[in-house]
This record gives C-alpha cells, structure tokens and sequence, in this order.
C-alpha cells in the first residue's frame, strides 16, 4: 500500500534520497521516471544539484505543491497496488492542484486509489462516490448518479459550482471595468 497524506514528510536529504525511501534499490532511470510521471522532473531539474540536491528539514525548500508532487513520485516508484490519497490537494493552490490531477491519473491507472478529500473537484471523476456526514455514509455512487438524486452531494456540488462562477465573474468584472485616474470607486 502507498499513502500520499496532506503533510508530506521529506527527509533532509537529496531528492533521489527521499523518493529511494519507497524503493530503496530504484535506480536513477526509475526514479526519474516516477518524478518526470508525477510532474515533478521540472522543478527537480532547476534545483542547483537536479536530483542530487538536498531539500532541506521538512522539504523546507519547496512549496507546498512541490512536496505533494514528489509524495506521489514516491506512491508511483513504490507501484503498489492500493494507494490512498489523503487530502493531497488540500493545501495546493488552483495551478498545483490542476498540475496534480494527471499524475493521480496516471497513479490511479490499474490500482484501487482511495481519494479522502473535501474539495468536490479532487473526486468528481472517481468510479464511486462515498459521501460521509457525521460518521455515517449518507449517499454512494457516481458523480452523476448523486447529482441526479439530488441529495447532500448535489447540494455541495449546487454550492461548490455557484461559488466557482462567482470567483469567475467577479475577477472578469474586475478585468473588464479598470479604475479611471483621478477616480475612486
């Protein structure tokens, strides 16, 4: 089994290092490989050592996003065939999030992945839906199989949709009308 959490852990140690924990006889091509799958070959190549370059107490050196990107190089090295992903976005901003949608793609290909999330857009695309308030399971099923029954999943799918459109429409609004000099609003 491997495990991507919302923390992830990293050794101050190289890059190579600390993706080798979850196969330590994983020679460079495949550590490369799982890196370059998981998205994060581009950001290792700039460092100042590429893969050789140490990262730092807690991976203290890189962004959030960054660290959640070597997490899944390591699930993906690790090629085990249960992974859990728990709330591996939760602390990506929109571009890292999109950034990690296809590496979990790419992990979730003939593997069961479970995906522990609250963010609607993270689990919109599994098989099956688990929709848990309070402790108890409430609603199962498919993206749009709950939505059409229109219980506590469509209800946050209706809220999560609603509050995407206004961010929308209030950055365009904001684009599309600048302040004249001399004006205030």
């Amino acid at each position: 089994m491997a495990f991507v959490f919302q923390e992830t852990f990293l050794f101050n140690e190289s890059v190579s290092a600390n993706l080798r924990i979850a196969k330590p006889d994983a020679t460079e091509a495949e550590i490369e490989e799982a890196a370059k799958a998981a998205r994060a070959h581009e950001f290792i190549s700039t460092m100042p050592q590429g893969y050789d370059t140490v990262l730092g107490e807690a991976g203290s050196r890189l962004s959030g996003g960054e660290r959640q990107r070597l997490a899944i190089a390591r699930a993906l090295l690790k090629d085990a065939p249960v992974v859990i992903l728990d709330e591996a976005t939760a602390y990506s901003d929109p571009e890292n999030e999109v950034a990690l949608q296809d590496p979990n793609d790419r992990l979730a290909t003939g593997r069961t992945v479970i995906i522990i999330a609250h963010r609607l857009s993270t689990v919109a695309g599994a098989d099956q839906l688990i929709v848990i308030d309070q402790g108890r399971i409430v609603e199962r099923g498919g993206h749009q199989e709950l939505l059409d029954s229109g219980g506590l999943y469509a209800q946050m799918w209706e809220a999560f949709s609603s509050a995407s459109s206004i961010a929308l429409t209030g950055s365009q609004v904001a684009e599309a009308a600048p302040v004249e000099e001399g004006t205030s609003s």
